[in-house]
């Protein structure tokens, strides 16, 4: 790590393998795991917990002040998994006294000029493409994939496996395992390739698509179509997993793609 022209706190605690190129700025009260790597003119500040094996490239800002005219100074976090790489210039603020902390979760990918704001929890193994930006109080479960230029509301929740097509604005939950596109967005089918590629079987996978068709393909509200979906699909850890999601979301689920003539 000795790298001269780098300011590193002496408060920081840094691992003894983490290199820190040059013109990097690391302040107080940071944590850095073993095996980082951090590129030049990045800066961490105040808070920040970096896992084990992250990388991150230049110009990122980790852990700055919340852009929140609530945020009142208080000590607040923001925790990044192991093995998660951050690219040029993109920006993580900490949490405010919602959260207290914003949570990056670990193999997770963070592309160029992405923002995620204040309060936001991510899950594992997530994916977010050039310039996606979330609002405060996001909560992204695991393998989420945002193509470039996304843009997330505050308070929105995506499911888990759920791929959201580039250029899209989420005002609404996104539920688990699906695709959402269009404008505004909607439900456009399962994400079935990357689910194949995490490994679900065909049965599974048509499993999901099934369930899907009940809620977004035959006219019913979602109270109906969440009660049909219990009372005529066998219980298994997806179908309780959507339903959950169903009833927990706050903003409401997206809605399903009607075509008009």
């Amino acid at each position: 790590m000795n790298q001269p022209l780098a300011y590193v706190h002496p408060g920081a605690k840094i691992a003894k393998n983490v290199v820190i190129e040059p013109f990097t700025t690391i302040h107080n009260n940071v944590t850095i795991g073993e095996g980082t790597w951090i590129g030049s003119n990045v800066t961490i500040m105040e808070g920040a917990r970096i896992g084990k094996n992250c990388n991150i490239f230049p110009g990122a800002v980790i852990s700055a002040t919340p852009q929140d005219l609530k945020y009142k100074g208080e000590e607040t976090t923001v925790h990044i998994g192991n093995n998660t790489t951050i690219r040029e210039c993109a920006t993580i603020n900490k949490g405010t006294s919602d959260r207290m902390k914003t949570v990056i979760g670990k193999n997770c990918l963070i592309m160029a000029y992405c923002h995620v704001a204040h309060d936001c929890f991510i899950g594992d193994g997530c994916i977010f493409s050039n310039n996606s930006t979330l609002a405060g109080h996001v909560t992204i479960g695991n393998n989420v994939v945002l193509a470039g230029m996304v843009a997330v509301h505050q308070f929105v929740s995506i499911g888990n496996h759920a791929f959201v097509t580039g250029g899209s604005l989420v005002r609404k939950d996104v539920p688990p395992f699906v695709k959402a596109a269009r404008e505004p967005l909607s439900y456009v089918g399962i994400n079935s390739i990357g689910l194949r590629r995490r490994g679900f079987e065909a049965g599974k996978i048509r499993e999901v698509q099934n369930i899907y068709r009940i809620l977004y393909q035959r006219n019913y509200n979602n109270s109906q179509a969440a009660s049909i979906i219990e009372a005529e699909m066998e219980a298994t850890p997806e179908r309780d997993e959507i339903l959950q999601f169903i009833r927990d979301s706050q903003r409401g689920i997206m809605k399903g793609y009607f075509s008009s003539n």
